[in-house]
């Protein structure tokens, strides 16, 4: 008999019912160090008393009204957001897959409307996540995500990830642009080379693309920049954002120039929750924290204190950490030991932490951490690395 909730999750038999800061606590009271943030939304920790004190007051005003009428709130966070970025204009979703969904209809709009309705290709990479829908599986490419829901949606063309001269090769007449993490989540924390997105960008000023990126994960804050590719000194054309951005209430958008955003009129794109007041209170009130040059600041000093623990760790473990990955707190340590296991094992310890692929093991704390949290979880971290350092010993 098919459980009552579809059972497309191998969940961990643990429910968390309260959490508090960079803590849960499941129904028997036992609290948990988390360092997943349930994977890199919780961005200022659980029951932040100012998303709290927000969402509370906008839930005795009003939920939902419809984007067939103007909604204030909107234009306050979108406004928000386009002073920090590069943006000019704003599409607000509720997840991460629709805002890729937005800017993936976008670019082949732009084209469209550029009398040019053949360029609707967009040049991805091998490893990449961009969503769940038949669209964004397509544009990661992976066969796992891709198996059993019939031919591939056409469009997206994978080269493998820093690799410059695959990219331009694979630029044709059908091509509309590239599509790119500033710094890949799910495959295991990959940043590209230096350069390497000063690069693309170059070569779609050249060849007349647009330039996509998906900063669903490594956005919010979470590298230390509000959004990672302020790191590369360039901008896309397009961005599509969510996870942090809503501190743990579902918020997605999806950013983009005025030049870029031409084709998208009245009928071309909509959205029955996107931009509901609950979800803009939140990520206005998320994004005004977060973007404060004390609060960035914190996330770098944060992050630089982290991988030196981890460092240490690599250097006292060995045998079981074989490489340190990240920038900020969008970090990951790559495993000689099975990484679920090791999930599994970090778990019973007291911390919470997110697997991914290349046996890879993502740390992606809340941004509120502090340094004794760093020191919690390295030592939760080594005891981990000493049982398994332990079992090996007795086999």
């Amino acid at each position: 008999m098919i459980p009552p909730i579809l059972p497309t999750y191998n969940r961990a038999d643990v429910a968390f019912v309260r959490g508090e800061g960079a803590y849960l606590f499941d129904e028997k009271g036992r609290r948990y160090l988390d360092f997943g943030s349930g994977i890199a939304v919780n961005s200022l920790g659980h029951a932040h008393p100012e998303l709290v004190a927000v969402l509370r007051e906008q839930a005795g005003k009003l939920w939902h009204t419809s984007n067939l009428y103007r909604v204030p709130g909107q234009e306050i966070l979108a406004r928000k957001l386009i002073d920090l970025t590069f943006a000019d204009t704003v599409f607000f979703t509720n997840s991460g897959a629709e805002a890729m969904e937005c800017a993936i209809k976008m670019a082949r709009k732009f084209h469209a409307a550029s009398n040019a309705p053949e360029r609707f290709r967009l040049i991805t990479f091998e490893g990449a996540f961009h969503g769940r829908t038949l669209a964004t599986i397509a544009a990661g490419g992976s066969p796992k995500y891709l198996d059993g829901f019939g031919p591939k949606m056409d469009g997206f063309d994978q080269v493998p990830f820093g690799d410059f001269d695959a990219a331009q090769r694979a630029i044709g007449s059908e091509t509309a642009g590239i599509l790119i993490e500033p710094i890949q989540g799910e495959v295991g924390i990959r940043v590209p080379p230096p350069g390497f997105l000063k690069r693309l960008r170059e070569l779609c000023d050249a060849r007349g693309l647009l330039l996509i990126f998906d900063e669903v994960q490594s956005g919010a804050g979470r590298t230390g920049k509000l959004f990672a590719y302020e790191e590369s000194g360039i901008a896309p054309d397009i961005m599509a954002i969510a996870k942090g951005i809503g501190g743990g209430f579902p918020v997605g958008a999806c950013l983009a120039t005025e030049r870029a955003a031409k084709g998208m009129t009245p009928g071309t794109h909509g959205s029955t929750y996107g931009g509901n007041p609950l979800a803009m209170a939140v990520g206005a009130a998320v994004v005004d924290i977060i973007s404060a040059p004390a609060f960035l600041a914190h996330v770098r000093a944060m992050g630089a204190h982290f991988q030196q623990h981890l460092a240490m760790l690599l250097s006292e473990h060995a045998g079981v950490i074989a490489e340190v990955r990240g920038q900020g707190l969008l970090l990951g340590i790559k495993l000689h030991v099975p990484a679920p296991a090791f999930v599994a094992k970090l778990r019973e310890n007291g911390m919470i932490a997110v697997g991914a692929t290349e046996n890879v093991v993502r740390l992606l704390p809340p941004l509120i951490v502090d340094e004794n949290h760093l020191h919690e979880a390295t030592a939760l971290i080594g005891q981990t690395c000493a049982a398994f350092e332990t079992e090996r010993q007795a086999v």
